[in-house]
């Protein structure tokens, strides 16, 4: 079995908050890697989309949190990787039912116009969160891994 692991990614717009994550995340004791950028122009948000998404969908024990300017660049991207369930975590209530309804593995956030309590309130609503395996959620699922394939 592989190692529970949230692996990062963040662009340009996304660097700060991803470094403040980190710091975050060691407090909790939660094992992460940083799987880039640097704060650099040049960090485009795919490049760190389809690196975390890929992980994440090959380790099923794993989650992803990914951040670009508004968080809507990374969902996208992200959501092309077959088994990703990627969504942007805006508020408490978005957090928590991306994982209860949709068993979301990937959070995205917001690097622009947003506080970091706020993401970081977030991220500890998700992390948290579990899915609630509801026939209902469930069928949902499904379908859309029927889709997928």
């Amino acid at each position: 079995m592989k190692r529970r692991v949230v692996y990062l990614g963040a662009d340009h717009a996304g660097f700060k908050v991803k470094e403040k994550l980190k710091k975050y995340l060691d407090s909790l004791g939660i094992f992460y890697e940083d799987l880039g950028g640097e704060g650099k122009e040049e960090d485009d948000y795919p490049d760190y989309a389809f690196k975390v998404a890929e992980k994440v969908s090959r380790n099923r024990n794993s989650k992803g949190i990914l951040i670009c300017g508004p968080g809507t660049g990374m969902v996208i991207a992200a959501n092309k990787i077959r088994g990703i369930r990627a969504a942007v975590g805006y508020d408490d209530y978005s957090a928590k039912m991306a994982r209860e309804h949709n068993d979301a593995n990937i959070l995205c956030l917001r690097g622009r116009n947003f506080s970091d309590k706020d993401n970081l309130k977030i991220v500890r609503i998700w992390l948290n969160s579990r899915f609630s395996n509801a026939k209902k959620h469930n069928r949902r699922l499904r379908k859309i891994g029927r889709y997928e394939r």
